[in-house]
């Protein structure tokens, strides 16, 4: 076996390995279309390389050195269509169908050429080197670019400089007398060897970029409620307590404010628990639309809901609940008498020097529960220098009921 064959025999490990890896990843996260692309691609891979190995064999090579041609063309732009389903874009399928038909069509025209003619080998390897650009266009465009996109953003390049090259490098050093004799030159050894660490680079950038985001989505939907599309409880306190030690590290202000639904007991009894969902699907959105982008929100359970403002004053807290208590009572609720008008309370404390998030959370707390007592449909506030309410940190705020869901 030459050292072409030894290397090419690799590729085709290596391109099984990637199939099967991205073939496991789309059978277990079934919305990740982009995996499902990518290991239809390196399944091609394994096939380009089973073609390479029987070409020696075939009297005419022209046949099989279109297919071989051809699996790697739709490799490569089966690759390119995966990354865009999986970076969220539009594969440009016109630039690809163009590239694809164009390469097919000339490939077909100029397989009879002598193998020492530059301009066959370098119209055999552009569109190689045209889909590496598109692939580049793709990663270069994504929504948001991180230290593995970056990398798999240069590999591509130095992909397509590979491929670029070997028209060159075919003229200096010699592709073989034949199509039969490929395997068997010097040129197919450095080719198939260069090809090697392409491949594996790329496979294994990709896989991390998938996995990476996979696992990101699965973790944003272990902390998102399900019906309000907030987060959730845990969602909420995981990011509310980095937010927290950033303000405690910096000195900045910053504040919590949490709300609670007026009478909404009365709400799924009068209406119905379907009705009731909507209402709290609706003073999410409501919060969510007074809320700016830096605020973290969540639902804590039930009608119970939490706003955590970093980098704001005590005011800029108390006029965001300010405007969502305002806007509750407009909001439109499928199912909800016109008569009836919902109305919600809040409760706003500062970040104190040392507070851990259950104290902040308890102050907020307690001013809730003071615009519960008021009247509700009210926004209350704790001050620094309240030590009436500081005392209430110590004890459950009695508007809780045993499984945490408080009074109407």
């Amino acid at each position: 076996m030459s050292a072409a064959a030894f290397v090419l025999a690799i590729n085709l490990f290596v391109a099984a390995v990637f199939a099967s890896a991205f073939g496991i990843i789309a059978a277990y996260e079934r919305s990740s279309i982009g995996a499902r692309w990518l290991a239809v691609a390196y399944g091609l891979g394994i096939i380009n390389a089973g073609l390479e190995f029987i070409l020696p064999f075939q009297q005419d090579a022209r046949p099989v050195g279109i297919a071989i041609f051809a699996t790697f063309l739709f490799a490569l732009t089966f690759c390119i269509i995966g990354l865009s389903h999986h970076y969220r874009r539009s594969p440009p399928r016109l630039v690809l169908a163009s590239i694809v038909i164009v390469a097919l069509i000339t490939v077909s025209l100029t397989i009879h050429w002598p193998r020492d003619n530059f301009l066959r080998a370098l119209l055999y390897q552009f569109p190689y080197f045209a889909l590496q650009l598109v692939a580049m266009w793709v990663v270069f465009h994504a929504p948001r670019r991180r230290s593995l996109d970056i990398v798999l953003l240069v590999l591509f390049a130095a992909s397509a400089m590979h491929f670029l090259s070997k028209p060159f490098l075919a003229m200096l050093i010699g592709s073989g007398a034949s199509p039969q004799a490929y395997l068997g030159s010097t040129y197919a050894a450095y080719s198939q060897t260069l090809a090697a660490f392409l491949l594996v680079a790329n496979g294994l950038a990709m896989l991390l970029i998938i996995v990476r985001d996979v696992m990101g989505e699965m973790t944003a939907r272990s902390e998102t409620d399900q019906l309000s599309g907030m987060l959730n409880r845990r969602g909420f306190e995981d990011r509310t307590i980095k937010a927290m030690l950033h303000a405690h590290r910096t000195g900045s202000a910053a504040a919590m404010v949490v709300a609670d639904l007026d009478f909404f007991k009365q709400v799924n009894d009068t209406y119905g628990h379907q009705t009731g969902d909507q209402v709290i699907v609706a003073f999410a959105r409501t919060l969510q639309s007074s809320a700016t982008p830096t605020m973290i929100a969540g639902r804590l359970g039930g009608e119970e809901f939490a706003v955590f403002v970093p980098d704001g004053s005590l005011a800029a807290a108390r006029l965001f609940a300010e405007t969502a208590r305002a806007a509750v009572p407009e909001m439109h609720v499928a199912g909800l008498d016109n008569a009836h008008s919902v109305t919600a309370s809040f409760g706003v404390a500062p970040l104190l020097p040392g507070d851990s998030l259950s104290d902040v959370m308890r102050r907020a707390d307690a001013a809730l529960y003071q615009a519960k007592r008021g009247g509700r449909n009210d926004v209350r506030v704790t001050q620094p220098s309240a030590a009436g309410l500081a005392t209430l940190s110590g004890k459950p705020s009695p508007g809780r009921r045993r499984n945490g869901s408080r009074r109407d």
